[in-house]
């Protein structure tokens, strides 16, 4: 019988994978290496998720150590079980789009499907090193995993606008989340007809908060943020409101103080709808500044619902996709 010997990269690559199924196979474990298909760690930093055609897209920061360092690129993965991930590939490698020069930034994005042009639309945070340009960058495609092209920046409702969010409602509409660090709050804001600027204020809400993230559960709407300490974790905090125009109630801590979040920023709620069970789960960055692309990811089901919301500590869990039933290992 013949043999065949792997050669020690193909050894390595092979290992990974079988690694990175293993830990599909036992479900999510939050603040841990996530590995894609390839067995490589998962870049999708400050990410999004689109629900389209059976399959969930994953878009974030890709921050590969090996990247152009000139260029900013936003990476997509697709998964039908929300544990296993396929690299769809860098769906965005952008050049300095506005001349704002050394150590510009591109953060937060968030792809939106447009029911009128069939486009699908990248939104993301546009700044120069110093915070200062503080616009939202607008690319599209007309493949939810193809190359998006720039198209160009503003300031939403003309207001400075830094940490984004995305929020799409029970009925479609689409909504960007946007920290305007001059007003002291955030806004929501509704999409225009194309999804390529915003044409209305939706909600003001007053707090000094940045990382906001969203959901409609049951009623009501539950509306997330986190304290502006930087890359440092803080006690992030949540209200709520029978509508997106408000009224508001006031912030309470998602977590023990103590906790810092358990040392996550937040980037979006993903609401999982199962045939016995809504599901929705907190998604947040587990930051390291250091070695940004080493940051991690933590996920958790939250306990929701009459007004409370609560992160549990973070530990193992599974999905079951078409009864929404999460459990905790």
């Amino acid at each position: 019988m013949k043999k065949f010997a792997l050669r020690p990269a193909a050894l390595v690559l092979f290992a990974s994978m079988v690694l990175a199924a293993i830990s599909a196979a036992q479900g999510i474990h939050p603040g841990a290496v996530w590995l894609d298909n390839r067995g490589q760690q998962i870049q999708a930093h400050g990410g999004g998720i689109l629900h389209w055609h059976g399959k969930y897209y994953w878009f974030g920061e890709d921050r590969t150590r090996t990247n152009d360092p000139d260029k900013r690129y936003v990476a997509c993965y697709s998964s039908k079980d929300l544990a296993r991930w396929k690299f769809c590939g860098q769906v965005l490698a952008l050049s300095d789009p506005e001349r704002l020069g050394p150590h510009w930034v591109l953060e937060r994005p968030k792809v939106f499907h447009n029911p009128h042009t069939g486009k699908f639309v990248l939104y993301f945070h546009l700044d120069d090193a110093r915070y200062k340009f503080a616009r939202v960058g607008v690319a599209v495609s007309s493949r939810i995993d193809g190359h998006y092209s720039y198209v160009r920046s503003f300031r939403p409702l003309g207001q400075e606008s830094r940490d984004i969010g995305q929020f799409i409602d029970d009925d479609g509409s689409a909504y960007l989340i946007f920290e305007s660090r001059p007003t002291g709050g955030f806004f929501i804001a509704r999409l225009s007809e194309d999804y390529l600027d915003v044409d209305k204020q939706v909600s003001f809400i007053h707090a000094p908060l940045e990382g906001g993230a969203l959901v409609h559960y049951k009623g009501l709407y539950y509306v997330l943020g986190s304290h502006m300490t930087g890359w440092a974790p803080n006690p992030g905090v949540y209200a709520t409101a029978p509508s997106l125009s408000g009224p508001w109630t006031e912030f309470k801590n998602v977590a023990p103080p103590e906790a810092r979040t358990y040392q996550a920023q937040s980037t979006m709620l993903l609401k999982v709808v199962g045939s016995k069970q809504t599901t929705v789960i907190f998604m947040g960055d587990i930051w390291k500044p250091r070695t940004l692309w080493d940051s991690r990811y933590l996920w958790m089901p939250v306990e929701i619902g009459d007004g409370s919301f609560l992160l549990p500590r973070p530990q193992p869990w599974s999905l079951n996709m078409k009864s929404g039933v999460a459990t905790i290992h």
